[in-house]
Parts: C-alpha cells; structure tokens; sequence
C-alpha cells in the first residue's frame, strides 16, 4: 500500500476554536441521557468507491457527516482540530473515511499491531449487533498504514481485558497528506483516511445483524492526534462521549449506534 501525498480533493478544512468546541461538547452531553444511545447513519454505495484518500464519489457527498467533538487531553487552544467522518455500505464492505485538520503532523510506528495510536491516528470499534457486549472489533491506522487490528475483549479474566492480536485481517487503506511529516518548523493542513473493511471479517459475528437497511451496529469512531514531534503527549476526540479518558478508549457501554440506511 503506497504513501499517497495528495491533497483533501474536496472536503474544505477549518480551524475549530477550543472555547467554541468545548461549549459544543458539554451541550451535547447534556442532551445525552445516561443508557441512550446516539445514531449515525451509514448509506448503501449504489456505485463503485475507490480507495484513494478522496472524496470524489458522488455517494460520500449523500451519506451523513459528523464530526468528533469530544475531546479529551486538550492543553493548547492547537490541540482541538476539527474531523470530518463519514460511512458508507455495500453488500461487500464498510467504507470509512476521516478527514482531519491538523497543524502538526506526525507519525514514527511503521509495524503492524505495534502503537500507531501513539501517531495522529485514524480508529473505528464495531460491534456486529446493535447492543453493547464485552466485545468489539478494533482498527487503528496511522499516516504510514501501520495498523493494529484486534479483537478486544472487555472483562476477559478476573475483571481484566484482553485483546486477540492474531486477528490480522485483509482490508483497503489509503492516506493523503497535505504537510510535512514530523517537522513541525511549518503549518500543516491535515490529512485523509479511506478504508474499505470486508464484511467477510465478521462472519458468524454478525448472524444477529447482518449489513443491510435498517439494521444497526455499535460503533466508536475515534481520532488520536500527536502535535510534538518527540514524546507521547497526544489528544484524542471521539463521535460520541466516553468516561475516563486515562482508563481506556474500549468502553462498549458508551458506543453509539451505526445504522445502515439506502
């Protein structure tokens, strides 16, 4: 899978202010009620979707877009950069597609289920039923396609989770960058990621909710984003609200609901 520095196509970014985002985030929380689910709706692709990084299919522009307004780890009024998310459908696979400002891009993990969480970092859980469960499916890319993909496993032994690391399925990635890698002596404008997941890699998972109109998933879409070149400090936002953000990201009881309409 090759590098592609390209630029964003269509998708216009902007700077989000941290006053203004962070006033957005408490509204939406408030109307959230405890045990109450958001939903996000994923339309069917009636056309081909090619991975490239851009937004160029005339169905990325009818699905639903949403952005990820909650944050968590913000220092620097830099530090709370907008992302555009969208989702897509066929009787083949899901479609992904984050489009993310970003002043300062980095990114070091170049293995596979090594740490590009780490890096700025691209990541969506899915459940393949509409309920919580202990049990999702975890992808997480950065800028170099270095992907840790799991099976993660809430309360696996004696309280503890787990996370199934062979799970190394085959899927459709690719990035556009438009900056400069690991140098922050200039402004950065952001980045691209398209995914295309097989709906192959959840078969007998998804017997109770298979991919098709009307049915719905749980998911988390997230976004990791490092702005020091050097050490771990990073700032993660998400499409719905979550608890302890020093705990972990893996929290099914907090997913919204994924649901795929034509």
């Amino acid at each position: 899978m090759k590098l592609n520095l390209g630029r964003f196509g269509i998708i216009p970014i902007c700077i989000s202010l941290l006053t203004a985002g962070s006033s957005l985030s408490a509204q939406k929380e408030k109307q959230l009620s405890f045990g109450e689910q958001e939903i996000f709706k994923a339309s069917r692709a009636n056309s081909p979707i090619t991975i490239d990084g851009i937004l160029n299919e005339e169905a990325w522009l009818k699905t639903e877009s949403r952005s990820l307004d909650y944050f968590y780890r913000v220092e620097k009024s830099t530090d709370q950069q907008h992302t555009d998310f969208r989702m897509l459908w066929d009787e083949e696979n899901l479609y992904v597609f984050f489009a993310c400002e970003d002043q300062y891009i980095t990114a070091r993990e170049r293995n596979r289920d090594g740490r590009p969480y780490l890096d700025d970092c691209a990541e969506i859980f899915l459940i393949p039923a509409p309920d919580s469960c202990h049990m999702h499916f975890g992808f997480e890319l950065n800028l170099y396609k270095a992907s840790n993909d799991f099976i993660y496993i809430n309360n696996f032994y004696q309280g503890k989770n787990g996370s199934v690391y062979s799970y190394d399925p085959d899927f459709e990635v690719e990035v556009t960058v438009d900056g400069t890698i690991n140098d922050n002596s200039d402004l950065d404008r952001g980045w691209t990621m398209e995914m295309a997941i097989p709906l192959k890699l959840f078969r007998g998972s998804d017997r109770y909710s298979r991919v098709k109109a009307g049915n719905q998933w749980g998911f988390l879409a997230i976004r990791q984003e490092r702005n020091e070149v050097e050490g771990r400090r990073r700032i993660t936002s998400t499409i719905f609200p979550i608890y302890d953000i020093e705990k972990d990201v893996h929290q099914p009881n907090r997913f919204g609901l994924l649901k795929f309409v034509d």
